[in-house]
Formats: structure tokens, sequence, C-alpha cells
């Protein structure tokens, strides 16, 4: 594949700063929810080392709830260590124009021990290389693709937040899934974001209306699976900015209400060696013509799903996607080209790959790809058989076993899996383990508007 549009190298990046074409360099890393944070640089201060040299960041980013608020009980960075900082290095392949901002560029960091210079294992971006390490030392590339769905409205940010997001109007009316005519009133922004992102080295496939009011989807073109998760960061950093700048807002979340579809992150993913996609073969294996490979690779991803299912819905909010009969997968199976399934095989010969339809919008990609990466080459190592396909509706075999429903039946699997523990690391299921029952008890203590309108008055 050639070198996407609006990467850049250092020294394309001196003359666009020469020329006043860039003057400002976002320097940035994912925090656990899969937020873009660091800072802003002066285009000349970070042509004079900071390419090279990296910079600093606090490490309580790495401790933090959602509203920035140091939480207690990390033994990583706490108040008794006084949060000192770790080294944010820049990754000089990420290196691109953010075409949607003014004169900026923008590059992604690796996050690593101030002292040591190691990689900092809990970072979200350092968990996912060490399974693409793994993959790489038994000759494997690993190729994958990410596939967003969001919600627009046309309220701001703003007042989105000051009617509590209770008022919000969607920028459609009916369900526009495939709808021309509905996505072209959202052309102003949806054509916006394909051109931002194909200008900042995202190469982009296609969007389309979704399932939902207001509801959209758009794709980016597969790539390695690093390299996609970089650009899933960028694509949801620059949706966000330029819903923003337009006066609408734009949201991730895996359910927005009740009554509406969820919104998705289906991962796409496939291993290749030597040029060649190592999933097929001449094996049949129901209607696929498969290798020993893939076949593995695939019982690996069924068997182990309950114990990375966090990586895969991290939020409360996540699991309210998992319903009967709304296009989100509620049982562990999988069957060719089957939207009921959380493991949906598709193509055939070189386009063969498995689509994992459990993640929601709302995961930190680095998180879930390293998640699903880890338990296919489990597979493979330990030579797992998945089960037998399922054909027909997988919302009506109740006989299957099914996803995780609550956050909490999640954090309990994953802080004791010894799979996971093997995997990742003790430390980093230590660490994760507090960070998403930090959320949990964050829900437990709130008093939301179902109660008020459920007990107000009745009980």
């Amino acid at each position: 594949m050639s070198k996407p549009r609006g990467l850049l190298t250092i020294d394309q990046l001196r003359e666009a700063v020469d020329q006043q074409t860039i003057e400002t360099i976002i320097v940035a890393f994912t925090d656990h929810y899969g937020r873009l944070v660091g800072k802003r640089f002066d285009a000349d201060f970070f042509l004079d080392g900071i390419y090279k040299d990296g910079t600093h960041g606090c490490n309580y980013l790495l401790t933090t709830d959602i509203a920035m608020d140091p939480v207690p009980g990390f033994s990583f960075a706490n108040w008794e260590l006084g949060y000192g900082d770790f080294h944010l290095v820049p990754d000089l392949a990420t290196l691109r124009v953010a075409a949607w901002l003014d004169r900026t560029a923008m590059i992604l960091c690796d996050v690593k021990n101030e002292k040591t210079h190691q990689y900092i294992d809990i970072a979200p971006r350092s968990i996912l290389k060490k399974q693409l390490e793994k993959a790489t030392q038994n000759g494997f590339e690993v190729l994958a693709a990410s596939e967003l769905e969001y919600y627009l409205f046309e309220n701001t940010f703003r007042e989105a937040h000051e009617t509590n997001f209770s008022q919000l109007r969607p920028v459609g009316w009916y369900i526009e899934d495939y709808h021309i005519l509905q996505g072209t009133r959202t052309e102003p922004f949806n054509a916006a974001a394909r051109r931002y992102l194909k200008q900042s080295g995202v190469p982009v496939e296609n969007s389309k209306g979704e399932w939902g009011l207001g509801q959209h989807e758009l794709n980016v073109r597969y790539a390695e699976i690093l390299d996609m998760a970089d650009r899933h960061v960028v694509y949801k950093q620059c949706l966000k900015e330029v819903a923003d700048a337009m006066g609408w807002s734009i949201t991730f979340m895996a359910k927005f209400a009740a009554d509406r579809a969820g919104s998705s992150c289906h991962i796409h993913i496939s291993l290749w060696k030597d040029g060649e996609n190592a999933f097929d073969g001449d094996t049949a294996f129901g209607p696929v013509k498969c290798s020993d490979t893939f076949r593995w690779f695939l019982g690996g991803c069924i068997a182990h799903t309950p114990d990375v299912m966090v990586f895969y819905a991290p939020t409360i909010n996540s699991y309210k996607r998992y319903v009967d009969g709304s296009w989100a997968p509620t049982r562990l199976a999988w069957s060719y080209d089957n939207r009921t399934a959380g493991f949906r095989v598709v193509g055939h010969g070189k386009s063969l790959r498995i689509e994992c339809r459990i993640p929601g919008a709302d995961c930190n990609p680095y998180l879930a790809f390293a998640g699903l990466l880890a338990c296919g080459l489990e597979g493979i190592e330990k030579q797992i058989e998945p089960p037998a396909i399922f054909e027909g509706d997988i919302y009506a075999a109740a006989h299957l076993p099914r996803v995780p429903y609550t956050l909490a039946e999640s954090i309990a699997m994953f802080s004791n899996s010894e799979f996971a523990k093997r995997t990742f690391g003790a430390e980093v299921v230590e660490h994760y383990t507090h960070f998403y029952k930090t959320e949990q008890a964050a829900y437990n203590a709130s008093v939301t508007d179902w109660e008020r309108k459920r007990y107000f008055e009745q009980i």
C-alpha cells in the first residue's frame, strides 16, 4: 500500500514550517478512555529537538477518571509518589497534517519510563505493541480495520451539557440506514470529515447512514494493526473537533438511548505471512476454505472473549448495547456473513478475515485490538478449536453462551483470568482492574434520572 496523503517526514515538516503552512504541532497519546492528551508545541521548537528527544507528561494521566480527577489506589502513580513525569516519545511514523485545524500537524507518542526509557507496560499503545511483537516473532503481519458508528446532533456540545444531555435534536428524524436523501442532509459534516481524514493520513473508504436517528458510519481503509489503531484515534479526534467547529455535537457512546440502536466498533482482522493471507487454505470448515491458523485463531478469539471483555466494553454504558435483535451481538458464536454473530467470518481467499462485532464505539482501540489479537494468538499456540458454525438467528439460540452483560461481571472475569495475567502481565491486570472498578463505583454511587422517574412518587 502506498503512503497515505497527509503523512509527513521530518524534512517535509521543515519545509511546511519554513513556508508557514504549519505553525503548531500536537504531541499526544491516549489515556485509558482512548482520549488524546498531550501538548501543543510551536513548530520551530518541536523541530529544534522535541521530535528526537520527546517531552514529558505527568504520570497521573494514566490514573485519572473521566473527569481528570486523580484516583487513589493505583500503584503506578499516586500522591505518595508525588505524581512525577513519564517520557513521551514521538513515533515519527505517525507525523501527519491535522487538516481540520489551522496550520497544525500532529504526532502520536509512546509512553516510556523517565529513567529507564523502557515502555510503560500499562500504557494502551504499549499493550498493543507487546501483542504485535508476539505476532511478529511468530512470523505474522497483522492487518486490521475498525468500523466506527456515531450519532450527530444539531446542538452544540455546550448546549448539550447545559441541558444535561436531555433535549438533543438528532440531525435525522427517521432511520436512514443506507438512505441517500437523509445522508445528503448531513453531507456538510460527513463530507468535511472524509476530506479532512484523507488529508491527514487516514485513507477513507466510505460513509453511510446507519440504523438510528442521526446515526452514521464512516469507514477508513484497513492497515497494519498499530497503524489502524492510530488512525482510529485520529478519526475520533477529527470528527469531534469538526462537529464542534460546525456547532453540532457527536457521541461515540455505545448506547446513546434505550430506544436507539447502539454504536459499534466492528474489528476486522487477518494474519499475513510472506505476503499471503495466513487464514487462507484448502481445508473445508463449514462454508469456508481456510487454514489451521484461521481455525485456531477464531477458536482463541471465542474462547477468551470473557477474559478481555473489559477491553471491548469498558464503561457502564457499553453493556446497554447488548440487546437481542438490535444488531449488537449477544451470544458467543461464529457464522459466515451473519450479522447476528459475535464473530462474523467474511471474504474468501486473500480477503478471508474475521469480524469481531462485540466492541462498542466507546472502546480504546489499542486495548480492543490488543485483546482480540492476544486471544487469537493464544488460540494458535494452544490449537483451540472453535465451536461448530451456527447458521440462523443467533439471537434466538438461548443455549449458546452469552457475552458478559455488565461491567461488574467483566471486571470479575478479567481480574481472575490466568490468561490475562499471563498474556498482559500481572501489573496490567491489577492496574486496569482498579481502573474499571473505579468506573463501576462511580456509577454505583450515582442517582440517575431513571431512578427519579421510577421512584420519586411511586415508592
